[in-house]
């Protein structure tokens, strides 16, 4: 992941209270990127495992839920918790991403359910 962009002491002072941190675009771009890559590509993995292991209905569901969770906590400590330094906000890192990857998943849990379990 890339860092910010540091100018300085990596603040600027606007107006003397208010603190204004600043991205490097590119930098930014490139860590949503990643984490949409990270999403899509464990939501295929984890929809693959779950029609393998043949859940059905919430508990399909609930390993998606906690296939993001997990995630989410993986690129939180890619990023050493210091989510402030490469992205906006938390919300980056939590929800971005989640209904794309539900699409994968639900496409891939149905195609490896059907595969093992019907055929």
């Amino acid at each position: 992941m890339a860092l910010r962009e540091e100018q300085g002491n990596s603040e600027m002072k606007a107006g003397g209270d208010d603190d204004l941190s600043l991205f490097n675009k590119e930098n930014l771009q490139s860590n949503l990127k990643t984490i949409h890559y990270s999403r899509t590509f464990l939501s295929i993995i984890g929809g693959v495992v779950a029609g393998i292991w043949g859940f059905t209905g919430l508990a399909g569901l609930i390993f998606y839920i906690l296939i993001m969770g997990v995630t989410s906590l993986g690129l939180a400590a890619k990023a050493k918790f210091s989510v402030q330094a490469y992205f906006d906000s938390w919300n980056r890192i939590i929800l971005d991403g989640f209904l794309s990857g539900l699409m994968s998943y639900v496409l891939f849990w149905t195609f490896a359910y059907d595969i093992v379990h019907i055929f």
